[in-house]
């Protein structure tokens, strides 16, 4: 834990997933494959968005708009530069917050050449005002420039070459209608499973010039949290390790004792994880409790804690979101080593959702 200068400790530094310097993001850029075929995993999506872009290709137009949805860290930058490269079009990139006026967009819509792929990460994050713009850019191709103010200001009709949104989102429910229904297709990114991750840092090792063993490889994927992004940090982080110490190979050992180092558990479960987990069975007696007092609990604010920790925590089964708040299951407890509270008689699992919280003392 860090201890603040005000004596409060913060249990939820994140290893994982540290500030990204100038170096990282290079390296990370060094690693995206470039074409839809080196692309690992996402096999649907792959699959249907091959289809997408050879059939525009065929037509000599530009593709249907394309919004990416699904967690941090799948690929969906990659998805976008890719359709970029396979188009063999320039990509211009912003992103939601970024966008915060009507204006804004329309500086970058008008400068848009035939073609040319726009990509906005994090899309749900755009200012109304820019919204409605940019889905009436999407459909008809033009913008509307206000000229003037008050009962005097008319509006100019722009009209813009035709060319392509390629939208990333964490938070696919947030888009309003309008704007979701512009775009021809949708693909949602789900965790990649072991052996796809296997095949990421394998040739990310090799990208890297990293020694590696099989052994080694397997132990990181399998606490990466389904996720290349985590997978390729930690894989940089074993290879620190094992030069550190004289064995410049990621083996097995290595990644063991390396990973074990950076508060990273079997599971892929790391600091701020298990202090939510503690917050619930420690504190809480398991729960029900409120997003926001839990992240009181653990010292970060409640977009984090839903955000970064409890997609994965909910997807292994680690705690269960309730009507009445956040509840930790079973095998949370068992993770922690603790034993869970014992139910009454006749009730053979834990009281969630609006069940009464009754338990034998």
């Amino acid at each position: 834990m860090t201890e603040h200068d005000d004596g409060s400790l913060d249990a939820t530094a994140r290893v994982v997933d540290p500030a990204t310097t100038d170096d990282e993001r290079r390296i990370e850029a060094a690693l995206r494959p470039r074409r839809l075929a080196d692309f690992p995993g996402q096999r649907r999506v792959r699959d249907q968005l091959g289809l997408v872009l050879e059939a525009a290709r065929r037509r000599e137009s530009p593709p249907d708009h394309v919004l990416l949805s699904g967690p941090p860290g799948l690929g969906k930058t990659t998805l976008a530069m890719i359709i970029a490269a396979e188009l063999e079009q320039p990509m211009r990139i912003t992103s939601g917050p970024a966008i915060q006026h009507a204006g804004d967009l329309a500086a970058v819509l008008s400068s848009l050449a035939e073609g040319e792929v726009l990509f906005v990460d994090e899309i749900h994050r755009m200012a109304r005002p820019a919204e409605e713009m940019l889905y009436l850019a999407m459909e008809d191709f033009r913008v509307d420039v206000i000229v003037g103010k008050g009962p005097g200001a008319t509006a100019i009709p722009l009209e813009l070459p035709p060319f392509t949104v390629v939208g990333a989102t964490t938070r696919a429910g947030l888009l309003p209608a309008p704007l979701r229904d512009r775009f021809g297709f949708t693909g949602h990114l789900d965790y990649y499973a072991t052996e796809d991750l296997q095949l990421i840092l394998t040739r990310s090792a090799g990208l890297l010039e990293i020694e590696s063993t099989r052994e080694g490889i397997h132990e990181i994927a399998s606490r990466s949290r389904g996720t290349p992004r985590i997978a390729n940090r930690l894989l940089r982080r074993v290879r620190d390790w094992a030069q550190v110490h004289g064995q410049h190979v990621v083996d097995q050992e290595a990644a063991l004792v390396a990973l074990e180092l950076f508060d990273v558990d079997k599971q892929g479960l790391d600091r701020l994880d298990r202090a939510v987990l503690e917050a619930l069975c420690k504190r809480f007696g398991g729960g029900p409790v409120g997003l926001s007092t839990l992240a009181v609990a653990v010292g970060e604010e409640p977009d984090t804690v839903e955000t970064v920790a409890e997609p994965y925590l909910v997807r292994e089964g680690y705690i269960v979101r309730t009507p009445r708040g956040r509840s930790a299951s079973r095998t949370a407890w068992q993770h922690l080593g603790l034993t869970p509270p014992t139910p009454v008689a006749g009730q053979d699992h834990l009281p969630l959702g609006d069940q009464p919280r009754r338990f034998d003392h």
